[in-house]
Protein backbone atom coordinates (compact mmCIF):
# COMPACT_ATOMS: atom_id res chain seq x y z
CA UNK A 1 0.00 0.00 0.00
CA UNK A 2 1.49 3.30 -0.97
CA UNK A 3 2.31 5.95 1.56
CA UNK A 4 -0.30 9.22 1.45
CA UNK A 5 0.71 12.31 0.30
CA UNK A 6 -1.70 14.45 1.95
CA UNK A 7 -0.81 17.23 3.55
CA UNK A 8 -4.19 17.33 5.42
CA UNK A 9 -4.32 16.32 9.54
CA UNK A 10 -4.85 12.05 9.08
CA UNK A 11 -7.64 12.80 12.45
CA UNK A 12 -9.78 15.72 12.36
CA UNK A 13 -12.69 16.61 15.22
CA UNK A 14 -15.90 17.01 13.41
CA UNK A 15 -18.31 19.22 15.99
CA UNK A 16 -21.80 20.05 16.13
CA UNK A 17 -23.22 23.18 16.58
CA UNK A 18 -26.99 24.35 16.97
CA UNK A 19 -25.96 27.96 15.55
CA UNK A 20 -23.06 26.40 13.94
CA UNK A 21 -22.31 30.51 12.06
CA UNK A 22 -22.21 31.95 15.44
CA UNK A 23 -20.12 29.16 16.75
CA UNK A 24 -17.42 29.91 13.94
CA UNK A 25 -17.19 33.50 14.77
CA UNK A 26 -16.51 32.71 18.52
CA UNK A 27 -13.98 29.50 18.01
CA UNK A 28 -12.39 32.17 15.24
CA UNK A 29 -12.28 35.27 17.90
CA UNK A 30 -11.77 33.55 21.19
CA UNK A 31 -9.81 30.34 20.53
CA UNK A 32 -7.49 31.98 17.08
CA UNK A 33 -8.98 29.59 14.48
CA UNK A 34 -8.75 30.48 11.08
CA UNK A 35 -11.89 29.96 8.81
CA UNK A 36 -11.17 27.85 5.79
CA UNK A 37 -14.20 26.97 4.42
CA UNK A 38 -18.37 27.37 4.69
CA UNK A 39 -20.93 25.72 2.71
CA UNK A 40 -24.33 27.52 3.76
CA UNK A 41 -27.75 25.76 3.39
CA UNK A 42 -30.39 27.64 2.48
CA UNK A 43 -32.25 28.19 5.75
CA UNK A 44 -28.66 29.44 7.60
CA UNK A 45 -27.64 26.39 8.53
CA UNK A 46 -23.92 25.13 7.99
CA UNK A 47 -23.86 21.96 5.66
CA UNK A 48 -19.97 21.47 6.10
CA UNK A 49 -16.98 24.07 8.05
CA UNK A 50 -13.71 23.69 7.59
CA UNK A 51 -11.22 26.07 10.63
CA UNK A 52 -7.54 25.99 10.68
CA UNK A 53 -5.50 26.31 13.70
CA UNK A 54 -1.62 25.85 13.02
CA UNK A 55 -1.27 22.62 10.93
CA UNK A 56 -4.77 21.32 12.58
CA UNK A 57 -8.30 21.26 10.97
CA UNK A 58 -11.46 21.42 12.50
CA UNK A 59 -14.65 20.43 10.61
CA UNK A 60 -18.00 21.29 12.32
CA UNK A 61 -21.91 21.47 10.61
CA UNK A 62 -25.12 22.68 12.17
CA UNK A 63 -27.61 20.23 14.66
CA UNK A 64 -29.33 18.08 11.86
CA UNK A 65 -31.89 15.96 13.65
CA UNK A 66 -32.05 14.10 10.38
CA UNK A 67 -29.05 13.05 10.53
CA UNK A 68 -28.60 12.28 14.07
CA UNK A 69 -26.42 15.41 15.21
CA UNK A 70 -27.09 17.49 18.12
CA UNK A 71 -25.55 20.06 19.84
CA UNK A 72 -23.58 19.28 23.42
CA UNK A 73 -26.03 21.58 25.16
CA UNK A 74 -28.98 19.16 24.17
CA UNK A 75 -27.32 16.24 25.37
CA UNK A 76 -27.10 15.03 29.31
CA UNK A 77 -23.26 15.03 29.31
CA UNK A 78 -20.25 15.46 27.09
CA UNK A 79 -19.10 12.84 25.46
CA UNK A 80 -15.61 14.20 24.04
CA UNK A 81 -13.35 16.56 24.72
CA UNK A 82 -10.98 18.37 22.36
CA UNK A 83 -7.39 18.75 22.81
CA UNK A 84 -5.19 21.94 21.39
CA UNK A 85 -1.72 22.71 21.36
CA UNK A 86 -0.94 25.87 21.81
CA UNK A 87 2.34 27.73 21.66
CA UNK A 88 1.38 29.84 25.00
CA UNK A 89 -0.95 29.25 27.14
CA UNK A 90 -1.00 32.31 29.25
CA UNK A 91 -1.96 34.29 26.52
CA UNK A 92 -4.18 31.70 24.49
CA UNK A 93 -6.37 31.53 28.09
CA UNK A 94 -6.52 35.39 27.93
CA UNK A 95 -7.76 35.95 24.61
CA UNK A 96 -10.31 33.25 24.77
CA UNK A 97 -11.62 34.59 28.82
CA UNK A 98 -11.58 37.80 27.25
CA UNK A 99 -14.21 36.61 24.27
CA UNK A 100 -16.32 35.11 27.00
CA UNK A 101 -15.07 31.38 27.02
CA UNK A 102 -16.28 29.83 30.23
CA UNK A 103 -13.05 28.86 31.66
CA UNK A 104 -13.35 25.45 33.54
CA UNK A 105 -9.81 25.49 34.77
CA UNK A 106 -7.41 28.66 34.65
CA UNK A 107 -4.11 27.51 33.66
CA UNK A 108 -1.93 25.24 35.80
CA UNK A 109 1.06 22.68 35.25
CA UNK A 110 -0.44 19.28 34.95
CA UNK A 111 0.80 15.91 32.86
CA UNK A 112 4.28 18.17 31.99
CA UNK A 113 2.92 20.74 30.48
CA UNK A 114 1.20 24.64 31.28
CA UNK A 115 -2.47 23.91 30.20
CA UNK A 116 -6.26 25.37 30.66
CA UNK A 117 -9.86 23.92 30.28
CA UNK A 118 -12.27 26.46 28.59
CA UNK A 119 -16.06 25.84 27.20
CA UNK A 120 -17.12 27.28 23.54
CA UNK A 121 -20.28 29.26 23.53
CA UNK A 122 -22.18 25.57 23.06
CA UNK A 123 -20.65 23.66 25.45
CA UNK A 124 -17.57 21.63 23.99
CA UNK A 125 -15.16 21.08 25.91
CA UNK A 126 -11.50 22.27 25.19
CA UNK A 127 -8.27 21.65 26.58
CA UNK A 128 -5.62 24.14 25.76
CA UNK A 129 -1.88 23.10 26.33
CA UNK A 130 1.82 24.14 25.56
CA UNK A 131 4.21 21.26 24.29
CA UNK A 132 5.21 18.92 27.27
CA UNK A 133 8.32 20.26 28.54
CA UNK A 134 11.39 17.87 28.14
CA UNK A 135 12.38 16.18 31.75
CA UNK A 136 9.09 17.85 33.11
CA UNK A 137 7.36 14.86 35.50
CA UNK A 138 3.56 14.96 35.40
CA UNK A 139 1.04 15.37 38.37
CA UNK A 140 -2.57 14.22 37.99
Amino acid sequence: MAASTSTAPRLSPYLVYADAPKAIDFLCRAFGFKERMRYPMPDGRIGHAELTYEEGVLMLASAWEGFGLASPRDLPALSAQVHCRVDDVAAHFARARDAGATIVAEPSFEHGSAMYRALDLEGHRWIFAEAEREGAGGSS
